[in-house]
């Protein structure tokens, strides 16, 4: 059989991220499925645009498919709920809320506001707190000068947390760290590797206070356009990419700690619950309306 079809898949991750070897994995399921009618060019490094350029281009029908999270939330409120501090116990949790009835209504909204289908979700690295002393509860924040990104919900939940967040670009922060002008970060572990905060925190507090997933999506108007072999095909492929995805998101996570570890920085184990409790609050005051009533559930199941 001829390639009949080409999708084309972009992405802002680099090349050597999961999201992309998931990305092209899944091109390569989905070429075997159809016995290659239906070949998938992937695009890294906002090579093919940047991610909302890519949303926008799939509902007008230039891109067919990208990898994006809570951005959709400029269509779908519900999107949000993708990246909520603490709203997610573990993995596990974040797994049965991601693939269960919220997933759906989740999924759902953003393929009737946004014109773009889910097909997978990815899990992210939790984010965690570097500094140079141990923080084993919010407590013992006492003010601490830290960067966050520009987010007013993170800012607002590290005020309520005890500390004193500073928002800066990400490129700022590694000479902010070794000035001494902050003291502390967060960030999932492998961000905390590439970045080589090793060189200037001595420890990595496993706060994971963000968990988060982002999807594999495709437009709306590509989908229609599949006959139902072809669907099929192409959620299979998404769910063996996802399954691809997932061990070596699982393996990387082992591997940046002990490379770390290794580098001289200590891991400290936190008192989630007390985490939790402190950023609740916050958390509610900045979600959005919609999802406020999930939120408040997930803290709630969570006790």
């Amino acid at each position: 059989m001829a390639q009949e079809t080409t999708l084309k898949l972009g992405h802002l991750a680099n090349e050597q991220n999961a999201w992309h070897k998931a990305a092209v994995k899944f091109g390569e399921e989905l070429s075997t499925l159809t016995d290659g009618r239906i070949a998938v060019e992937v695009y890294p490094n906002e090579s093919l645009g940047k991610e909302i350029d890519l949303i926008n281009g799939m509902q007008l029908g230039t891109v067919d498919m990208t990898i994006t999270g809570e951005s959709l939330q400029n269509w779908a409120p519900m999107a949000a709920l993708l990246a909520v501090p603490y709203a997610y116990a573990s993995t596990e949790h974040m797994d049965e809320i991601a693939s269960g009835d919220i997933g759906d209504q989740i999924k759902a909204q953003i393929v009737e506001k946004a014109q773009i289908r889910p097909i997978a979700y990815f899990a992210r690295g939790p984010r965690n707190l570097t500094s140079n002393r141990a923080i084993p509860s919010p407590d013992q924040l006492e003010s601490l000068k830290m960067r966050v990104p520009n987010v007013p919900l993170f800012v607002d939940v590290w005020k309520a947390l005890g500390a004193a967040p500073t928002p800066m670009a990400f490129s700022e922060v590694f000479t902010s760290l070794q000035n001494g002008t902050i003291g502390a970060q967060e960030n999932p572990l492998a961000l905390i590797r590439s970045a080589n905060f090793n060189e200037v925190q001595s420890h990595v507090n496993l706060t994971q206070h963000v968990r988060s997933w982002i999807y594999l999506t495709i437009a709306e108007s590509t989908w229609q356009n599949l006959s139902p072999e072809d669907q099929a095909s192409v959620l299979e492929a998404a769910k063996r990419a996802q399954a691809f995805e997932r061990g070596l998101l699982e393996a990387s996570l082992a591997e940046d700690r002990a490379y770390l570890e290794d580098k001289g920085m200590t891991f400290v184990e936190v008192d989630g619950a007390a985490y939790a409790a402190a950023a609740k609050d916050a958390v509610l005051a900045n979600v959005n309306d919609e999802v406020k009533p999930i939120v408040e559930d997930l803290f709630n199941s969570q006790k």
